[in-house]
């Protein structure tokens, strides 16, 4: 593993300490300043509230100055909790790493994303963050993709992958799916931060839950440390009735305590105590204190003493075996005046409160973005901070030649599904350095997807090597070899698991300046599971290619839990990816090669098949034998579909069919013909494509709209009829192309089970009905 874990020096005298506490009380003050300023000082003419989180900021100040500043190194990656992207602005200003002109450009057009944004902020941001719980699991599919393209090339050394956490971040199912992976219990470079702060958005969140969530990750295989409470409190606990004291703290519920933040001196001397058997040694110990010393004595937890953190963090770092967890308690608005209200989630300091804040905290309120003096310490201990976590610039490399043909000659009967299992052999025999880039991810549906030969060519990939039991077993048909050379990753069922590796391993052309080419397939009714996941990991920069197979009704047997509806519509939608929707398997080897030659790039895209099990006579594609109709054929496919057949003279009708249903499209033409009616019939290849280009000749989008007119060529305009088995509404956006009647036939409800006939004809995507729906449109 090319993994960098030492520690820089982690500073241990109190002089020291007191400079990282100058720096991190600099840290509060701008992060807070930050959303002040978007607020309360910047105009929206809009009106809308800007918004932003300084309270959950604030909780995450100590902990965040405590590791970039004294803790992290630069091969480091770190992802931010989404409400805490203030601080990684002002740390990154502290660090020379941001235009000070953007400090005061929060959520502004232009300026600085409300979420760490890789693609959109102006400073460094290691991981795209805003939907809870990705961000935090990024970490572990980033480690793993960084574990991967170091073992099978040479790039620079990686480091630690830190995610700080929400508290309730840990309620969702993407945190527990992914801890659960067998892989993850392996990973020594992981070390997450939870911001165990008790509050969420509407509410300080009930019961006490950090002891059971420990034993969780503990059961996960991941050491667990607990950063609970600071040094005074610590100190007050050492002392005659300091026992009962922390009896007190830690059986109380999270709304008390935080009740007790929101309390004057007098009140918390009465609240504190309680009314259990140790009121009068807590009565006692409290005694000793004044007032303010109480108020700062309630408030001393673990995740605001940067000494403890900094232990915690070297503990974490000394195991190098498993994943590190460390809770760290922490208030959330910590040192505002909000601090401890429960609902403090979005609220913002008034200008008064902010002027306070400034003198409290040595800032001024007239300069507000000054850094530190040169030359000072708090200066030096930034310019330390900054060098140690500088980085190289990453070089990219071009990824390799993708051919535009393999050869294969598509002949008898085949699904698109099995033509993209005999892709993978055709590769590697024509195109080896291209398939050497390759890598495939399935969540346990490798071999239900025709990745059977891959895998048995290129082995999976593992951590480490494992004995393959079933070698000599001569009735199995997929050699399952594990070792650190493979090129096939078997995930757990977790949908949300695969596309979160896929988005990793699509980024290491711009993380380590190494492309991959992966490729993940999926069961296509389970897409929209891993919908949110897989989109947020091409906002965040990946590249990669998403397979959906088997689709729609046509998988008949297996009911409505197992077909398709919707998917069509979302491959359309969805940005920074092409969406395909191949009929035959040249069709589907042209528009594949293509993607992987759109992979690892600046300008680069994902892409998303949706495939299906159902076999097709492959004559009816009727590819042309010559070189220059061969490439005329190949040109039109990548543009988004082309002409299939042209009935002689003028059409009456258009049919045009996705994928699987081309060949009822045919059927229903020829019948059209038997009665007297000439139809044309357009195959769509990327209805998404199409799509596109009608944007762009009605100058709403950028690209060529030559496809349309290649299509629906304007002496053959006639009323359409679109059939998919998908949704109708996909291709209904075809009427504008050139203004014809349209008739949008499709699947609209749940399916059932049944046999691929009877379901065709209960949805009405059959030949019959796509007659009936011509011949309606005609008379």
């Amino acid at each position: 593993m090319a993994t960098v874990t030492s520690t820089p020096p982690e500073p241990t005298s109190q002089d020291e300490l007191a400079v990282l506490d100058a720096v991190q009380r600099r840290v509060l003050w701008l992060a807070t300043s930050i959303v002040h300023h978007a607020n309360r000082v910047r105009k929206t003419p809009s009106g809308v509230k800007v918004g932003g989180h300084q309270a959950s900021s604030a909780s995450m100040v100590s902990v965040m100055t405590a590791l970039y500043f004294a803790f992290l190194r630069g091969p480091d990656r770190v992802s931010v909790k989404p409400h805490a992207a203030p601080v990684l602005h002002a740390i990154n200003h502290l660090l020379g790493r941001l235009d000070p002109r953007y400090l005061t450009e929060l959520r502004a057009f232009g300026g600085l994303q409300s979420y760490p944004s890789r693609l959109k902020d102006p400073d460094p941001v290691d991981f795209s963050t805003g939907s809870v719980g990705i961000g935090a699991t990024a970490t572990l599919w980033s480690g793993l993709a960084h574990r991967y393209v170091a073992g099978h090339f040479d790039v620079p050394q990686g480091g630690r992958q830190v995610a700080l956490v929400g508290d309730a971040e840990l309620d969702e199912g993407a945190i527990w799916e992914a801890l659960v992976d067998p892989m993850v219990p392996q990973m020594g470079e992981t070390l997450w931060i939870v911001d165990l702060n008790r509050q969420s958005l509407d509410r300080v969140v009930p019961d006490i839950a950090a002891g059971r969530i420990g034993a969780m990750f503990e059961a996960a295989g991941w050491q667990t440390i607990t950063v609970k409470y600071g040094r005074i409190l610590r100190d007050l606990f050492e002392r005659p009735g300091g026992r009962a004291l922390r009896t007190r703290i830690d059986a109380m519920t999270n709304e008390e305590y935080q009740r007790l933040l929101r309390s004057p001196a007098q009140e918390l001397r009465e609240r504190l105590p309680g009314t259990g058997r140790g009121r009068r040694d807590v009565e006692r110990v409290i005694a000793e204190l004044d007032d303010d010393a109480l108020r700062t004595a309630i408030r001393d937890l673990g995740g605001h003493d940067l000494a403890d953190l900094l232990e915690a963090f070297a503990q974490a770092d000394a195991v190098t075996d498993r994943p590190s967890v460390v809770f760290a308690y922490t208030i959330k608005a910590w040192g505002l005046p909000t601090e401890g209200h429960p609902a403090n989630h979005s609220a913002l300091l008034s200008a008064e409160q902010w002027e306070r804040l400034a003198l409290d905290l040595g800032a001024d309120a007239e300069d507000p973005w000054v850094r530190f003096a040169d030359g000072s310490p708090e200066a030096r201990l930034c310019a330390e901070a900054a060098a140690r976590l500088e980085r190289p610039p990453v070089r990219l490399r071009p990824g390799p030649a993708v051919p535009a043909d393999v050869g294969r000659d598509h002949r008898g009967t085949a699904s698109t599904q099995q033509a993209f299992g005999r892709f993978f052999v055709d590769l590697a025999h024509d195109a080896p350095d291209v398939a050497k880039h390759v890598v495939t991810v399935s969540p346990d549906v490798a071999s239900s997807t025709n990745l059977g030969g891959w895998i048995n060519r290129v082995g999976v990939w593992n951590l480490g090597e494992r004995i393959d039991w079933f070698a000599d077993d001569t009735d199995t048909l997929v050699r399952w070899r594990e070792s650190e050379h493979g090129q096939h990753l078997e995930l757990g069922i977790a949908e949300g698991n695969l596309v979160g590796l896929l988005g990793e391993l699509g980024a290491t052309w711009s993380r380590d300046g190494q492309p991959l080419l992966p490729i993940g397939t999926i069961y296509d009714p389970f897409v929209n599971r891993a919908l949110e996941p897989w989109s947020f990991g091409m906002y965040a920069g990946g590249q990669s290619i998403l397979v959906g197979t088997p689709s729609g009704v046509t998988l008949a047997p297996e009911g409505g839990a197992h077909q398709s509806i919707t998917t069509p519509s979302v491959g359309l939608e969805q940005p920074r990816c092409v969406a395909w929707e191949p009929a035959f398997g040249q069709d589907l080897e042209w528009t594949l090669l293509h993607a992987l030659s759109r992979l690892g790039r600046p300008d680069g895209s994902s892409a998303y098949f949706r495939l299906s099990t159902r076999p097709i006579d492959q004559t009816l594609a009727a590819v042309p034998a010559d070189p220059e109709g061969r490439e005329r054929r190949r040109r039109e496919v990548l543009a988004g579909g082309y002409r299939l057949r042209e009935a002689p003279g003028t059409p009456q009708a258009t049919l045009v069919a996705t994928g699987v249903l081309v060949p009822e499209a045919l059927a229903a033409a020829d019948e059209l013909a038997a009665a007297g009616i000439a139809a044309d019939v357009i195959c769509l290849t990327s209805a998404d494509l199409v799509f596109r280009a009608l944007q762009a000749r009605q100058g709403l989008a950028d690209g060529d709209d030559a496809v349309l007119d290649a299509l629906f060529p304007a002496e053959r305009t006639a009323p359409i009829v679109t059939v998919l088995d998908g949704h109708p509404h996909t291709l209904s956006f075809l009427a504008a192309i050139a203004g014809a009647p349209i008739a949008c036939l499709g699947v609209d409800d749940f399916g059932q089970s049944g046999d691929v006939g009877d379901l065709y004809r209960h949805f009405g995507i059959d030949t019959e009905t796509i007659v009936g729906a011509a011949l309606d449109l005609v008379g």
